[in-house]
């Protein structure tokens, strides 16, 4: 009867805390689809201890929709909300491809405030104090169990109700994290941010992957 007892009460807590992360998300996300585009800038981390894989950079991305254009590692990612252009100045090289906007289990840049929408289970985790904030973490699990993702770490500044942090957990030990530098919002941005302009890239092998 006991052992019941402490069942009953167990899952009472966990249903409280993946109830109070999915209000949290939810307030979250409603900010996020208010804003007319959103322009951050990040640090982005990658570290493997077993395979002594450790790398860190800066990069920035402008969101507006579903569209975006990222710069990180020295390349250009954009997505014209029909195509993605991979912009690679190094090599003077231009991959375009098409992009399954369906692919629940990838976290593109126009997904990344929203991924956790659809096929995670969450439930609250511990609020830190980082750089001045207080950042509530959430921890989310991949309901999909064949996920090559372990668990994803989202970091929430209670204040502001912005995400600050993302660690994602792989399940081959590799750990990828990004930590928000600055976050801006309704900026003024050009009408040809998100146009491809091949005149510009005269010099440039352009592959068509598809």
């Amino acid at each position: 009867m006991k052992k019941a007892i402490l069942l009953l009460f167990l899952l009472g807590i966990t249903t409280a805390q993946a109830q109070s992360a999915k209000s949290l998300l939810d307030e979250v996300s409603k900010k996020v689809k208010g804003y007319t585009n959103i322009v951050i800038s990040f640090k982005y981390a990658l570290n493997n201890p077993t395979e002594n894989v450790s790398q860190e950079t800066r990069g920035d991305v402008t969101l507006q929709g579903n569209k975006y254009l990222l710069s990180l590692m020295g390349t250009q990612r954009m997505y014209d909300g029909k195509k993605i252009y991979v912009i690679i100045p190094e090599d003077e090289e231009i991959n375009i491809s098409s992009q399954d906007e369906e692919d629940a289990n990838s976290i593109t840049p126009s997904k990344m405030l929203t991924f956790y929408e659809e096929g995670y289970s969450y439930k609250m985790d511990a609020v830190r104090d980082l750089n001045g904030r207080k950042i509530q973490f959430i921890k989310l699990t991949p309901i999909d169990s064949k996920s090559d993702l372990k668990e994803i770490l989202l970091g929430i500044d209670k204040q502001t109700k912005h995400i600050y942090k993302m660690v994602q957990k792989l399940n081959n030990g590799t750990n990828v994290t990004f930590t928000v530098n600055s976050f801006k919002t309704n900026q003024p941005i050009s009408e040809t941010l998100f146009k491809f302009d091949e005149s510009k890239y005269e010099n440039y092998y352009i592959n068509r992957l598809d």
